[in-house]
């Protein structure tokens, strides 16, 4: 209860803050950022500057405490629940077990629809259906679709490659379900945040090896898709930007421990040799962001072989802007432009 209370008091603390002139504001978030030719948006700075009076930190502690946060900051930055959206409870039936899900339907919107398959961000550690509920409302809504979010296993209880195993079971199961789901099953799309957005790019990568059904469309927000290596964005923004350097390794070392190859392209996608036939893609990337260059490299990688593709750069904004929908407007326009690209990639 305490915490409950606690977290609601922050959360009205920051729409007040947010509420204030653009002076005021300036003012509590400090002189400009500007980094690699970007300036930072007031709203991430502003943001930010709450994190740090907060001590929050993604990856303090066991990954138990870690969740828990994720979970009580979530009132301080999502905002309000989206409605009218109706939720509906699934079970996923897989080879190791049930995977829980939630289906999310937009107010009016007829069947059968598009769909997305949507996987919740969070280093394969931390996040769930709760902590990204208010985003999958967002998509459902504005780009009027169906949305199923998966809850699928996470690290280190279940390490690489767990979480991938229940993302490929949830795509065939919204396929093969479509019918009892209300969706055009030509119109199913594979999309996530960070952790997410991984394993969509990799959903879509093994179910067009293996010959389809495979997904229409992906979205791919901030995609963490190489974990072999260090690009220069993780040297550029390792800390200060909400996701960090530290919090980078924390996660990797949770879900890909000593003795997994780093190297698979079911962890590092960006690696895989043929990238020919992949789903058309909206990828997002943004401008202080340790993910940014690998999530760009990726998109190259699609656009070299032919695969139609758009690629977003956030120039002013941080990694995880899909979930701070309820803290001033800069985070809700570039979500916006997300959903209006999976609209019309899901468009018959």
């Amino acid at each position: 209860m305490a915490t409950s209370l606690r977290s609601r008091a922050e959360a009205l603390a920051a729409q007040l803050i947010f509420g204030l002139p653009e002076p005021a504001r300036r003012l509590i978030a400090g002189r400009p950022i500007r980094l690699d030719g970007q300036e930072l948006a007031l709203d991430a700075q502003l943001l930010l500057r709450l994190q740090q009076l907060n001590r929050v930190s993604m990856s303090a502690g066991t990954p138990e405490v870690a969740r828990q946060r994720i979970l009580d900051s979530g009132p301080l930055v999502s905002g309000k629940p989206i409605e009218p959206v109706r939720t509906e409870e699934i079970v996923i039936p897989a080879e190791h077990g049930p995977v829980p899900a939630t289906l999310y339907v937009p107010e009016g919107l007829p069947s059968p629809s598009p769909l997305l398959v949507f996987f919740h961000g969070g280093g394969w550690v931390v996040g769930s259906r709760a902590s990204h509920d208010n985003t999958a409302r967002y998509f459902a809504k504005h780009a009027g679709v169906r949305v199923l979010s998966v809850e699928y296993r996470l690290a280190p209880e279940h390490p690489f490659p767990a979480a991938t195993e229940d993302a490929v079971a949830a795509f065939g199961y919204a396929h093969a379900k479509a019918a009892d789901l209300g969706v055009d099953p030509d119109r199913i799309a594979v999309g996530g945040d960070s952790a997410g957005g991984n394993l969509a790019a990799v959903t879509a990568q093994v179910t067009t090896a293996r010959g389809g059904p495979a997904p229409a469309f992906q979205l791919l927000l901030y995609p963490g898709v190489d974990a072999s290596t260090r690009r220069r964005s993780r040297e550029l923004f390792a800390s200060g930007f909400f996701l960090t350097d530290a919090d980078m390794t924390w996660f990797i070392d949770h879900y890909a421990p000593a003795g997994v190859d780093r190297t698979d392209t079911r962890l590092s996608p960006l690696l895989a040799e043929d990238f020919t036939g992949l789903p058309p893609a909206y990828v997002a990337t943004a401008g202080f962001d340790p993910l940014r260059d690998e999530g760009e490299a990726y998109a190259a990688k699609l656009r070299d072989a032919g695969v139609p593709v758009t690629l977003s750069r956030q120039r002013d904004l941080i990694h995880g802007y899909v979930n701070f929908l309820g803290v001033g407007r800069r985070f809700r326009e570039a979500t916006s432009e997300a959903a209006g690209a999976l609209r019309v990639g899901l468009r018959a």
